[in-house]
């Protein structure tokens, strides 16, 4: 038995359309983690699913839980001997809001439905449709082979989309039980749907809310017009004052000094595209001087989710007494991430600001991390999808989004290699979100030829 033929078992189960029914089990379950209606339901995932799907080959698995955590973790592993790599895994069964009313006529968050070329469903690419993939493939090369040739852990949470409380402390506490070499994860989008991706780790996610609270309720504006301050004029400046009218951060302490030389190599051939259904780039947005990948991948960007002030359904005739934005910063390594809200402050403070406060709109941010991009184990990776799909994979230094990385990266001490299954104009996080199923079908492909390579016992040095 072989390479091609371990390969051959993963698509086939895919053309047999076993995959497309294991996929719409895991769909059928609202696992909405900020529905706190759902609780139920996130641990029934991995009662009902995850725990059948790894003792099924030979895994042993236990549910943890933590103080910090509102939702349960499930932790797999087979351990084949103790001279071999061991491989830890990681996905995440819970998804963001359904949001059923807003989906196309014929789709449901909860049913997988066919359409074209695409399959549609909540967690489809975030991440029931990629931590399935990976189970699967892990199924393959164990059919085909007899035996993994490396030893596996695997973590599945159902905290993600809440920003993972507890997962540090869990991997704090649990370090021993999850000692690994090198982590083989897949969550966030390719850099197109065509092109297969690594990525090296993910940039930061800040999230915090800026108020302005003037007054006590409003004041009819032809009578007070002119005489009280506008908090929503006011905020609307505040937040101006940090980037240039293009987009360019003002905030040294949110940039990293430079862009490091590994970095540019990595990003040099890498094309941001959206595909069909994706935005048209600004192109004279944001940083100058750095090319669009660069620009996402290799540096920080600030954005504004959502802003209030008065009543924008059915504005009156007064000035508000308060106004309200909530704000996003991403960065990259090279930025402090306990030094964000204080810059912020200090900003403020100079332009003459006081009056906004600055709140967490959660208690803990992802923090920004990503292997050098001259890792061995990198090459050795970019080799094995490269042998699987006869095409040069894009190397991304770290995800433009955010993911929890930082902890399997600095707790754990693990090298960090995310192989992603899902493309930019997936729909994640909102209705629609779907994947196409022929990119479902070559990820099937690339993580067994990947899990297979892991076995062969040529990997790169990891003790």
């Amino acid at each position: 038995m072989s390479r091609a033929n371990a390969i051959a078992r993963a698509e086939s189960h895919f053309d047999t359309g076993r995959f497309k029914e294991e996929l719409a089990d895991l769909i059928a379950l609202p696992t909405e983690s900020q529905n706190p209606a759902r609780s139920a339901i996130l641990a029934q995932y991995l009662d009902s699913r995850m725990i059948p799907a790894f003792t099924s080959m030979g895994f042993s698995c236990s549910i943890l839980t933590h103080p910090e955590a509102e939702a349960p973790f499930l932790y797999a592993e087979r351990i084949e001997g103790p001279d071999l790599v061991t491989v830890f895994g990681y996905g995440h069964g819970d998804v963001i809001r359904g949001l059923d009313a807003q989906w196309q006529e014929g789709l449901s968050p909860w049913k997988l439905t066919e359409v074209g070329d695409r399959w549609y469903g909540r967690g489809m690419a975030d991440n029931k449709g990629q931590h399935a993939v990976n189970i699967a493939a892990l199924k393959a090369v164990l059919d085909t082979r007899g035996s993994l040739g490396f030893n596996a852990k695997f973590l599945i949470e159902m905290g993600e989309e809440m920003g993972s409380p507890g997962l540090r402390g869990l991997c704090t506490e649990r370090k021993d039980l999850f000692k690994a070499d090198v982590l083989i994860g897949s969550d966030g989008p390719r850099l197109s749907a065509e092109r297969p991706t690594i990525f090296l780790g993910s940039r930061g996610g800040a999230l915090f809310d800026l108020t302005i609270r003037a007054r006590e309720g409003s004041h009819h504006s032809g009578n007070w017009g002119g005489l009280l301050s506008d908090p929503a004029i006011q905020l609307a400046q505040a937040i101006a004052t940090i980037t240039t009218a293009t987009g360019k951060i003002t905030i040294p302490e949110w940039v990293p000094k430079e862009l490091p030389a590994s970095v540019r190599r990595a990003l040099a051939d890498c094309e941001v595209d959206g595909g069909p259904d994706g935005p048209t780039i600004d192109k004279d947005w944001g940083e100058p001087g750095l090319t669009p990948a660069e620009k996402v991948y290799g540096w920080s960007s600030f954005v504004v989710l959502a802003m209030k002030s008065g009543n924008p359904d059915t504005p009156v005739n007064a000035v508000s007494g308060s106004a309200w934005a909530r704000c996003q910063l991403r960065y990259v390594v090279g930025v402090d991430p306990e030094d964000i809200l204080p810059a912020l402050r200090r900003h403020l403070d100079r332009h003459g600001f006081p009056m906004v406060e600055i709140t967490k709109a959660r208690k803990s941010f992802f923090v920004a991390s990503r292997l050098d991009p001259d890792d061995p184990w990198v090459s050795w990776a970019v080799a094995s999808l490269r042998q699987t799909t006869d095409r040069k994979p894009a190397l991304l230094p770290n995800l433009g989004g955010s993911l929890p990385n930082d902890i399997f990266a600095e707790v754990l001490g693990l090298r960090t290699i995310w192989v992603p299954h899902s493309y930019p104009g997936c729909s994640q996080h909102a209705p629609d979100e779907h994947l196409p199923k022929s990119l479902l079908r070559e990820a099937l492909a690339i993580m067994a030829g990947l899990y297979w390579d892991l076995g062969a016992g040529d990997t790169p040095s990891w003790r």
